[in-house]
């Protein structure tokens, strides 16, 4: 038997019920005409899978369970079955369930077992697992009652019967997966619709399991995931995979600024059977399979495996020094981050950004990254211009092919970024040409001020209200601040009128130990590089150094530094802390190793003294954290306290385990 299916991706926004469902219906549509049979959306799709504790309000799930009927009665014309997403109650606790829709009707409920509790992801907080081998009934409100749990089903297409089931996100990345027992019931289709947020590589692992499951289980295994930055923080690539008998059969386009993304091949029932009926380890357990419906199969022939699209609208060709892994790690980086900011600006729906200069690395990063958030809408997929020019109703698409130049991204990027340089008496003429430079090369509209004045002005009041004038000796730390918070007022200024975001440009190395000014480098309603560390920051623009923006290299003359106390002081980031690729690997290894300070200086990561002033700094910080712009999580792990890192504002401060560093 061979029948056409479908993985969509939709981008969907936290109980914005005409985004969601309208993406949903063109999705279907699309599908139909497609002649995709089975489509499968990804999880918790009908609310958005960010709600947090807005999943406990009764109003939204009534309003999720109703737009799921008014999808099957929507659909019923497209004769596809149909798998949806929602939350769901049942006896006084939540479930996450996917509804099967056919014919004009919910057929019946298919509920997670294994929930999503570390890293990223609070699903225990408002969900239960539902428990295994259990089906109940389920009363819907028109009065009808449909099997909901740990449900498999059976439709009938062209006189014959099939049948499938699920594994939802979490279910498929467990040692004891729900895949297994639906193996042992021989069903033709394993969907998993999911909300897998990015994190670089993380494609590899989706392929495995996938792949895996199709052959370890005989049978077809579709991949369905999110698309988006859907509430602020979390970014879904929308990946879509279709395997079967052990092949990964077509991977659809990652990233993108479109609302949806619809993924399909033709599969062969039969050569999977095939395969199980041959396999001497296959028992068959009994299971009771609930009916779906019924659908038409398919004359069309049955898909081969394709080759993974690229990340557009980058290519790989050039970046001949760069390792194999470098190109990859960049492009995700580039197309996360890209997403990510312009589903922020489209979801909050403003105007562009603005980011304070420095002329250093993480600045420059930060109006490099809102260019090429601007080059995906010039030169990326048919559904990226579109999207743009939805946001922005000035701009012109350009068939301008992004590998001749640059010209309407240019120009695009002037109107949407603004840069300002806000010198002081410490501000070197370097620093100032590197940040006229990348405003001038990316189009970028720029500002030269002296904020001297201001910091004077704060210097003055302190002296009187001091009693003595300023040194360098006793009032470092303050002189520093006072120049940090002087350069967050014209920022705010331009972002209020001109209705922009205000881009803070702290990364992830600076957070762990605090080496930022609150209310001064860390100003700012969004902070696209919170997620980033420093080491990554500086390969990423070595590497479009190298191709792209040659003239990168004035940034990268000089290194990172604050440039807050007086030139002849020669003040470097690293100096002022330790090497960045030091710190790094302490926070790795305390953070995601949960080592102690001792271990850590037992495994020569770092000597005694770097690592007591890490464990100084971290701890002491975490208030900082707290008050963070939100930043994208971008990384298996992060310092986000909002995200993943949990740590107690006020602590002892690991002062015990530095106590037992030796030396």
């Amino acid at each position: 038997m061979k029948i056409k299916v479908g993985a969509a991706a939709i981008n969907t926004t936290p109980i914005a019920w005409q985004w969601n469902f309208a993406a949903i219906t063109e999705t279907v549509r699309a599908a139909r005409d497609q002649g995709v049979r089975l489509l499968c959306l990804p999880e918790l799709c009908l609310t958005g899978y960010g709600c947090e504790d807005l999943f406990f309000r009764p109003h939204v799930r009534t309003q999720a369970l109703a737009l799921a009927e008014r999808l099957a009665r929507d659909s019923a014309a497209s004769g596809l079955i149909l798998a949806v997403g929602l939350p769901l109650e049942h006896r006084g606790a939540l479930y996450n369930v996917v509804a099967v829709l056919n014919h004009g009707a919910i057929q019946g409920f298919s509920a997670k077992q294994n929930l999503a509790g570390d890293g990223v992801h609070y699903e225990p907080r408002w969900f239960k697992p539902w428990p295994r081998s259990v089906v109940v009934n389920y009363a819907l409100p028109g009065g009808a009652v449909v099997p909901l749990g740990d449900t498999t089903f059976e439709f009938a297409a062209g006189g014959e019967k099939a049948t499938f089931g699920f594994e939802i996100c979490e279910d498929a990345w467990v040692a004891e997966r729900p895949g297994i027992a639906l193996a042992k019931a021989a069903v033709d289709l394993i969907l998993n619709p999911s909300a897998s947020h990015f994190a670089f590589g993380k494609t590899h692992v989706r392929e495995r399991f996938v792949t895996d499951g199709s052959r370890a289980f005989n049978c077809a295994y579709l991949y369905a995931n999110l698309l988006g930055n859907e509430a602020g923080r979390i970014v879904y690539d929308g990946e879509c995979l279709i395997a079967s008998a052990g092949e990964l059969v077509t991977k659809g386009r990652r990233f993108g600024y479109g609302r949806w993304r619809l993924t399909t091949a033709v599969v062969d029932l039969d050569t999977n059977r095939f395969s199980r009926t041959r396999s001497v380890s296959f028992r068959p357990d009994a299971r009771t399979f609930y009916p779906a419906g019924k659908i038409e199969p398919t004359n069309e022939a049955v898909s081969r495996a394709q080759p993974p699209p690229p990340i557009e609208p980058w290519n790989a060709d050039g970046y001949k020094d760069a390792t194999p892994k470098q190109p990859e790690k960049l492009f995700e980086l580039l197309a996360a981050e890209t997403l990510a900011l312009f589903d922020y600006l489209r979801k909050t729906r403003m105007k562009g950004f603005v980011i304070s200069l420095s002329g250093g690395a993480d600045s420059t990063f930060c109006a490099l990254l809102v260019h090429e958030m601007v080059r995906v809408g010039c030169y990326g997929c048919d559904d990226d211009q579109a999207a743009f020019k939805a946001v922005f109703p000035w701009f012109e698409i350009s068939r301008e092919g992004a590998d001749r130049g640059s010209a309407a991204a240019t120009k695009a990027t002037h109107r949407i970024l603004t840069c300002i340089y806000q010198a002081t008496m410490n501000s070197s003429a370097q620093t100032q040409r590197a940040a006229e430079r990348t405003a001038r090369e990316l189009g970028a509209r720029f500002e030269n001020v002296s904020v001297q004045g201001t910091v004077d002005f704060g210097e003055d009041f302190l002296a009187r209200y001091l009693g003595r004038p300023l040194n360098w000796q006793e009032d470092d730390i303050t002189r520093q601040n006072l120049q940090a918070r002087s350069r967050a007022l014209l920022p705010w200024c331009v972002a209020n009128a001109e209705e922009k975001l205000n881009i803070t440009t702290s990364n992830r190395s600076e957070a762990a130990v605090g080496y930022c000014t609150m209310d001064g480098d860390t100003a700012g309603s969004i902070g696209p590089l919170g997620g980033i560390d420093k080491a990554s920051i500086l390969e990423a623009l070595d590497l479009l150094r190298a191709n792209r923006y040659r003239w990168l290299s004035q940034v990268r003359e000089r290194p990172p530094t604050a440039e807050l106390k007086p030139l002849e002081a020669n003040q470097t980031d690293e100096q002022d802390l330790m090497p960045y690729a030091v710190l790094d690997a302490i926070e790795r290894a305390s953070i995601l190793r949960g080592k102690s300070p001792e271990e850590i200086v037992g495994e020569g990561l770092a000597t005694a003294a770097q690592v007591r002033k890490f464990f100084t700094l971290f701890p002491r910080n975490q208030w900082k954290r707290e008050r963070y712009a939100p930043s994208f999580h971008l990384d298996s792990e992060n310092l986000d306290p909002r995200s993943y890192t949990r740590f107690p504002i006020l602590s002892g401060g690991f002062q015990d385990e530095m106590d037992r560093i030796p030396g």
